[in-house]
């Protein structure tokens, strides 16, 4: 059972399920450039909000050595919100304030009117990688499953190749599923981590 807060912001609430903290262990399988990639890493994930329409996300990876060791990997963070024009009423771009008068808070109502024809929402993430790469997400989400791909990837001149990926959350049976394929050292699109989180708050 999901228990969900009951002052969420309207735009946050088909995302809800993700909130909290979420800790637990993966596998990575990957293979480009004549190498394999493999080892078993733990996660720690946490989805928050400020009070605005969109998740704030954090997370850091270890690969697990035989030693016990904890290698840290690389780590993440962004933003995850609905999909929706921005408005006169909405900040932005940069610092700039709205250019028209606040409107009252979006509800429920207007969420609703985002749904998609087959029932679900579209949304974009953006996330930074600790190592400087930057992936602009589109996607969906339909009830506690979410679907996503880059839309874009940007990454520094010193970055490792990286040029694309997609990711699929689940929530099942009370864990946060996750699988992540990429494109990376010059590979194909491929099966590269997956993991199983719990809540730890």
């Amino acid at each position: 059972m999901i228990d969900l807060p009951t002052d969420l912001p309207a735009d946050i609430v088909p995302l809800s399920w993700l909130l909290g903290v979420w800790e637990g262990t993966g596998v990575i399988d990957y293979q480009a450039g004549g190498q394999a990639f493999a080892g078993e890493f733990a996660q720690r994930v946490s989805f928050s909000h400020d009070g605005q329409g969109h998740l704030n996300y954090t997370a850091n990876a270890w690969l697990l050595g035989e030693d016990g060791a904890r290698i840290p990997l690389v780590a993440e963070s962004g933003y995850w919100r609905l999909a929706r024009p921005a408005t006169d009423a909405d900040p932005g771009p940069a610092l700039l304030p709205p250019v028209a008068p606040a409107t009252p808070a979006r509800t429920a109502d207007d969420v609703e009117a985002l749904r998609t024809a087959d029932g679900a929402f579209e949304i974009e993430v953006a996330l930074v990688h600790s190592d400087g790469i930057s992936e602009l997400y589109l996607g969906r989400v339909a009830g506690p499953r979410i679907d996503m791909a880059t839309d874009a990837v940007v990454r520094p001149a010193g970055a490792k190749a990286y040029t694309a990926a997609t990711r699929l959350y689940g929530y099942v049976d009370g864990h946060l599923l996750w699988a992540w394929d990429v494109a990376a050292l010059g590979g194909e699109l491929s099966s590269h981590a997956s993991a199983r989180l719990a809540r730890a708050d």
